[in-house]
């Protein structure tokens, strides 16, 4: 990734509270390294699939393919040079998770950041809290993913791992780079968002099906 005039995204999916159907999925777009926020935007999702543990992609990826499509189309100056999803990458149960799939469908550079550990290869999450400043080989000898504590103080990981076209070495990197709490900002800043158009359903009492919005910011260089 350029150190220079770069941007990176994130992407999350938020849910109204007491629904697995009813979500917003936003996208931004924040410069490096400053981590600026110069771009927003949300969709309204109906995902009438039910969740299945392992099987995210296949119930969120559509939404997120239309809002990197939109922002491919809106603001094509403001594509990033990689996204961090939240969602594993190839620590999945069949190596092939949700920033996995947008990657390659999207043909870009994706990272998947885990808020919480899938099991993959015989590793539990108390294996890898205990064993994360450790080289670990059990079972086999692709290593699926890294434990990041992003910051000072932070004792609960997120976990990083490769999404598509990018090591795993550059995935912790560029995480570890744009973490100033727990999960990298590009995350953290999507997951903001969507959480506020959540609390507006909420406070409105109606959900807003019609939700597909998008700001672009002027860059602090500016």
């Amino acid at each position: 990734m350029r150190c220079s005039g770069s941007f990176i995204a994130g992407v999350d999916i938020s849910f109204l509270k007491g629904s697995d159907e009813h979500a917003c999925a936003s996208v931004v777009v924040l410069d490096f390294p400053a981590l600026t926020v110069l771009y927003e935007a949300f969709t309204y999702v109906s995902l009438p699939a039910p969740y299945i543990a392992g099987f995210l992609a296949f119930r969120e990826v559509p939404a997120l393919t239309k809002l990197y499509d939109d922002l491919r189309r809106r603001r094509p100056e403001l594509l990033p040079d990689v996204t961090l999803v939240d969602g594993n990458g190839v620590l999945h149960p069949q190596g092939f998770g949700l920033a996995s799939h947008f990657g390659v469908l999207e043909n870009i550079s994706t990272i998947g950041v885990g808020k919480t550990f899938l099991h993959v290869d015989g590793l539990t999450k108390p294996d890898v809290k205990a064993l994360m400043a450790k080289a670990r080989e059990d079972g086999s000898d692709l290593v699926w993913g890294a434990a990041l504590c992003g910051t000072t103080g932070v004792k609960n990981p997120v976990y990083v791992s490769v999404g598509h076209m990018l090591s795993l070495d550059a995935s912790v990197a560029i995480a570890q780079a744009c973490s100033q709490y727990r999960v990298p900002e590009p995350i953290r800043q999507a997951d903001l968002r969507s959480r506020e158009v959540i609390r507006k359903w909420e406070n409105a009492g109606a959900v807003d099906t019609t939700l597909d919005m998008y700001h672009a910011y002027a860059s602090s260089g500016t």
